[in-house]
C-alpha cells in the first residue's frame, strides 16, 4: 500500500482541494439565500436558490471530485490506495444524480415540497456519511462539516416539506 500522495502529483490535490471548497461556497451562498428568501416568507425562491447550489452545484462539484479526481481526493482525503477506487466513484455518481436532479428542479420548476423531498433525501445521505465520519474518528473538521450541513439540509428539506 502506498504513502498518501505517492501516486498523485500534489497539483492534482491542489485541484481536488480547490474542488472541495468550490462545492463549500456554492452550498454556503445557497444556504444563506435560502435561509434569506425563506425569512421573507418566499419559499418557491428560497426552494430554487436551494436547488440550484446546494442540490446542483455542490452535487456536480462532488462528482467531479469523486469521480474524476478520484486519486487526488482520495490523497487530499489520506485515503490514497495507489490505485482506482471504484467505490469513490460511485459516491461520485451518487452526487452526479442529485446534483443533475437539482439543476431538473430549477429548470422545470418543481414545486417546494418536491424540493423539499429532494433536500431530505440529500440530508439523509448526509446524515450517514456525518455518521461514518464519526466512526473513523478522524478528520475532525469533516465531522463538523458534514454534521452542520446534515442538519441544514434536514431543516430545510422539512420546512419546505411542510410549506
Amino acid at each position: 500500500m502506498s504513502e498518501p500522495h505517492d501516486t498523485v502529483p500534489p497539483k492534482a490535490v491542489g485541484v481536488a482541494a480547490g474542488l472541495m471548497w468550490a462545492t463549500y461556497v456554492a452550498a454556503a451562498v445557497g444556504f444563506f439565500m435560502y435561509f434569506y428568501y425563506w425569512a421573507s416568507d418566499d419559499p418557491s425562491t428560497a426552494a430554487t436558490w436551494l436547488a440550484a447550489l446546494v442540490l446542483g452545484a455542490a452535487g456536480l462539484l462532488s462528482f467531479v471530485r469523486h469521480s474524476v479526481f478520484h486519486k487526488a481526493d482520495a490523497a487530499r482525503l489520506g485515503w490514497d490506495i495507489g490505485r482506482r477506487n471504484n467505490f469513490q466513484i460511485e459516491v461520485g455518481f451518487a452526487n452526479l444524480a442529485w446534483g443533475v436532479v437539482g439543476l431538473l428542479a430549477v429548470f422545470l420548476s418543481w414545486s417546494t415540497q418536491t424540493i423539499g423531498a429532494l433536500t431530505l433525501v440529500f440530508g439523509i445521505y448526509m446524515t450517514a456519511a456525518t455518521v461514518l465520519h464519526l466512526a473513523d474518528g478522524k478528520r475532525r473538521g469533516a465531522l463538523i462539516a458534514s454534521a452542520c450541513f446534515a442538519v441544514a439540509l434536514w431543516v430545510a428539506g422539512v420546512q419546505l416539506l411542510t410549506s
